[in-house]
């Protein structure tokens, strides 16, 4: 017998597919444009298919140093700040999940309140500024290193480990560090790589601390770069080269640098987003929010 389908379920799907198609057709034209040479970049309109289709506007985006330097400065980020954040947030659930840690539910209780409620903008900048990490790289770091959502999600799951485990690591003469580092990390393998992931992500995405705390150009992430580029124009963080200005309008438009900007600095999390996106449901699932 033939299900009955529902209008509301059919509404949803039309909703979602144009969703998807304007999501599509913006990604399509902005690679259209940064293929495009100026004097067809610069006409209006939809572009969904390359004119006289041209490099020149990535090699220029390449020969960039701050392209160059937000490279370098984001993947240190991510790697750096994935790791201390992971390290960090595992210790602080891991304790949090012991019944015998003293008034548990009055500290889970105020780490949960940090979701929903914060200082503000102006605290966090003074906060920081007396610390005196303002223009350095850990107040990329320092101030966003653990978060409530992360450490309950891995708390969750480090209780539904076996505590006969650590008992019988305990019994041969293990403490509570060497029990953590070499029996509970290795069985929450699945965990620690969904919240990496997400903290892999969240550190390339970043861009917003960047811009209040740092000055420095040469500190610079890339997506901060990519924010120049976009809203101050191409020529200020680009360096030009020694071509004639007719020249350099035939071969790059603004429009084609922006283009080919946004797809250098997304094309590495675009590569790797299809084959881990995946481990972002099961993430949810696995430490999914219980007392």
């Amino acid at each position: 017998m033939r299900e009955k389908v529902s209008w509301a379920d059919v509404l949803v799907h039309i909703i979602l597919t144009l969703f998807i198609f304007s999501v599509v057709l913006t990604f399509v034209h902005m690679l259209v444009l940064s293929f495009s040479p100026g004097y067809v970049a610069t006409k209006g309109g939809l572009h969904l298919w390359p004119e006289d289709p041209t490099l020149d506007n990535y090699a220029k985006v390449l020969k960039s140093k701050y392209i160059w330097l937000g490279y370098k400065n984001t993947i240190l980020r991510t790697l750096v700040g994935t790791s201390l954040s992971l390290f960090i947030t595992a210790m602080g659930a891991y304790a949090l999940s012991k019944a015998y840690f003293p008034h548990r539910a009055y500290w889970t209780l105020l780490i949960v309140f940090t979701m929903f409620f914060s200082g503000g903008l102006i605290p966090n900048y003074l906060l920081v500024r007396d610390l005196g990490l303002l223009d350095t790289f850990a107040s990329m770091i320092l101030p966003g290193m653990v978060s409530a959502y992360n450490l309950v999600i891995m708390r969750n799951y480090f209780q539904s480990l076996p505590e006969e485990i650590e008992e019988s690591c305990m019994i041969d003469g293990a403490g509570r560090f060497r029990t953590f580092i070499s029996v509970v990390l290795p069985l929450s393998k699945p965990i620690l790589a969904t919240v990496a992931l997400w903290l892999a992500v969240g550190h390339w995405n970043a861009w917003f601390d960047v811009l209040i705390y740092i000055t420095d150009e040469t500190r610079f992430t890339l997506q901060v770069v990519l924010r120049r580029i976009l809203i101050t124009g191409t020529q200020q963080m680009l360096e030009s080269t020694q071509v004639q200005e007719m020249n350099d309008y035939l071969q790059a438009s603004p429009e084609g640098l922006k283009g080919a900007a946004i797809f250098v600095a997304t094309l590495p999390i675009l590569c790797v987003y299809p084959f881990v996106q995946r481990y972002f449901v099961k993430g949810i699932m696995v430490g999914s929010l219980k007392g």
